[in-house]
């Protein structure tokens, strides 16, 4: 196994080694600070006090050796720009070349300086993350808060790369103006900011940079919504960024399967009960006929999962094929007068949701400079579909015959759904481009190779150390210490045991929320047909639009958490409103004892969906933060442990709408409340109990 200290090691700069977070000793130093606990040698203050010192020790070696070298590219850049000066008046083709090549050699060195910082930063929040979970003590809280915000801070240094951005500036500009006309150019590039520089080393710095970025922003609040993790280490200088599997074409087409999938699950939702009554059985069955998809993606997420370690056409191609077939047979059960077709239908459809797939090709082919991005598209896509399906079965209310085969609100959905796959199917066959699957298995093979030569030799490799260190410390039997192994090996985790295995508890908790949440908004959506008619009589169309309202909050909310609300408060502060407001939300939907309106109706079903969304995002983005880097790759990751509590959620819930039914439409609201009240309580009580044992 890989630690990640080693990992630290691989990515340093050898001629910078004595200006890296000397992660070992600071790693030693926590060991003894609990020994020293245990035996009653030193008090809590004393620790927290000596570690602090510490932490500002290696963060003032870190900073002030990025400001010498910054100062020296500066200078650097500085001597570049009066030769470009004096070419503006005599221009020479050969001169203009080599001065080119210079400001690229110094953007070179800036990314190395870029890279220093990134690991820096790594290695920091590592050992704090340490800190934290020795001594059940949220120290990194109380340390982050109090240096970033100095007047004085050298954090800022670390995690906003203060003054960078202008050197990043000088580069770009000056090879702009090289770039057109030969050094003759009347325009700089404030004078074109939408037009990009066209320049490798400028690209690798700008995607370096973002990698830097504070995290509250709304694009990667999107992209942790999606939970498609990234890798934390960044790469050495010298390997290039392979973006040869990248293929726009191929990541709109899977967006679009994004989108249609989640278009066909919520097309059904307004018109599910008429057509379970139109086949002979209660307006509940509704339930199963719109929980059957879901059954069927407990098991199709797994299988897809795994077949996308060895391709992406494929499974496409077998999703289009299954769910066009699944609409099909879901318009014919009208004809046929077969419930059962229908439900066949639906689970046909299941079986063809690829979201598995859709996020592993985001994750494995999209470069990362726009890989935030695209995730953010993968986002949007769902939003879009999930408010498009109810406002398209809105307007499909009409009727006719063609032959035998009869259109109708119940039927058209199918029909065009399944006119939709086929599109898409075909469309998939002409653009997709299988990405090359030669890169990842060398690097397969490289990483078998590397541990069977470890294990032959009997080494083991230390965490990050300088070169001041004595030799005799590589035998440090903490790196060895078989948690540190197990939590941050690089090897995937191959099966649901071992990855349940990896979950700490706060992670159990917010999958137990996320649970919760689909639970609630899957009641409040699936029920809606049957409670509105019950209560109010409305149509069809009133079910679609309302269904669609609710949709369009996805995306402003998630806008109004990413960009402000996240940026105000801590993560777990909006985590624990947001359930208390689901809460409130869903004990406002009750009917106890005042005659059940519109209001009351609307009003609490937008309350608890929009905190629903807000906790969703919330919740994902902790996730993707605090989850084991084992579980960001593989069959068994992150993304298809959250899909599955989901995607279970969404499944007894469906059920127990069914279930319900049999105690009649009148007693259907409150009785299908009572569980996610329950839920929403034992999630709101876990929050607390794990949290606060953290402080």
């Amino acid at each position: 196994m890989v630690a990640f200290g080693k990992k630290l090691k691989e990515r340093q700069l050898e001629e910078w080694q004595g200006y890296y977070i000397n992660y070992k000793l600071m790693k030693k130093k926590v060991k003894q600070y609990a020994q020293q606990m245990e035996v009653g040698t030193q008090d809590r203050r004393h620790v927290l006090k000596d570690f602090s010192r510490m932490l500002d020790n290696q963060i003032e070696k870190i900073v002030l050796f990025l400001l010498e070298q910054q100062g020296l590219i500066a200078s650097r850049i500085a001597k570049l720009d009066e030769r470009l000066d004096a070419l503006q008046e005599e221009p020479e083709i050969s001169q203009i070349t080599e001065l080119r090549e210079a400001y690229r050699v110094a953007g070179q060195d800036l990314l190395k300086l870029l890279y220093f910082v990134e690991i820096n930063a790594i290695g920091l929040r590592k050992i704090l993350k340490k800190f934290d979970k020795r001594f059940g003590y949220r120290f990194t809280d109380y340390y982050v808060k109090t240096r970033a915000n100095h007047p004085y801070s050298q954090l800022q240094q670390v995690f906003k790369h203060v003054g960078i951005g202008a050197v990043v500036g000088a580069i770009s500009r000056n090879l702009h103006e090289l770039q057109d006309r030969q050094g003759r150019s009347y325009l700089s590039i404030y004078d074109q900011p939408v037009i990009p520089l066209q320049d490798p080393v400028v690209d690798s710095i700008k995607a370096a940079v973002d990698r830097l970025s504070n995290s509250t922003n709304f694009l990667n609040f999107l992209a942790q919504h999606a939970l498609i993790m990234r890798e934390e280490l960044p790469a050495p200088v010298e390997e290039q960024v392979d973006d040869s599997n990248y293929h726009f074409m191929s990541l709109f087409l899977n967006l679009a399967n994004t989108f249609l999938y989640m278009v066909n699950t919520y097309i059904v939702v307004p018109t599910a009960d008429d057509y379970s009554m139109s086949l002979g059985a209660a307006a509940t069955v509704c339930g199963i006929v719109i929980g059957a998809m879901a059954v069927a993606q407990v098991f199709s997420s797994v299988y897809f999962s795994a077949w996308s370690n060895r391709s992406y056409f494929r499974p496409l191609i077998f999703s289009s094929v299954a769910l066009f077939f699944g609409n099909l047979l879901y318009a014919l059960a009208y004809d046929l007068q077969s419930l059962w077709v229908l439900l066949i239908g639906r689970l046909c459809c299941g079986l063809g949701s690829a979201r598995a797939v859709n996020r592993r090709y985001i994750s494995d082919c999209v470069p990362l400079k726009i890989r935030m991005q695209a995730s953010a598209g993968f986002v949007s896509a769902s939003a879009l579909g999930m408010a498009c399906g109810p406002a398209l079965a809105g307007l499909l209310q009409t009727k006719f015959k063609i032959y035998k085969l009869t259109f109708n609100q119940n039927t058209l959905p199918g029909w065009v759904m399944a006119v939709a796959w086929l599109i898409y199917l075909v469309w998939l066959c002409i653009s997709f481009r299988e990405p090359s699957r030669e890169n990842e298995e060398n690097t397969q093979q490289e990483s078998s190779q590397a541990q069977n030569d470890t294990l032959e030799k009997g080494l083991h490799q230390p965490l990050l150390i300088t070169s001041l260190e004595k030799p005799s410390d590589e035998d440090d039997p903490e790196v060895d210490d078989s948690e540190e192994a197990a939590e941050e090996s690089r090897l995937p985790v191959t099966s649901m045991s071992s990855a349940y295995r990896l979950l700490t508890p706060s992670v159990k908790v917010q999958l137990l929320i996320y649970f919760m949440l689909k639970y609630a908004m899957e009641i409040l959506l699936s029920e809606s047909s049957v409670v509105t008619t019950y209560y109010f009589g409305w149509s069809t169309s009133s079910v679609a639009i309302f269904l669609a309202c609710l949709g369009l909050t996805v995306l402003p909310v998630n806008i109004l958490v990413g960009s402000y609300i996240s940026n105000m408060f801590e993560d777990r502060q909006i985590l624990l409103v947001s359930e208390i407001i689901v809460l409130i939300g869903i004990l406002l939907s009750f009917n106890v004892i005042i005659p059940y309106s519109v209001v009351q109706y609307v009003g609490s079903g937008l309350i608890m969906f929009v905190a629903a969304e807000v906790l969703e995002g919330v919740n994902l983005a902790l996730l993707s933060r605090v989850m084991s880097s084992r579980l960001s790759r593989g069959t068994y990751n992150g993304g298809l442990l959250s899909t599955e509590a989901g995607t279970i959620a969404r499944v007894i819930a469906d059920g127990t709408i069914t279930l319900a039914g049999y105690l009649g439409r009148s007693r259907l609201l409150n009785v299908t409340l009572i569980p996610s009240l329950l839920i929403c309580v034992v999630s709101i009580v876990s929050t607390c109990y794990t949290y606060n044992s953290l402080y």
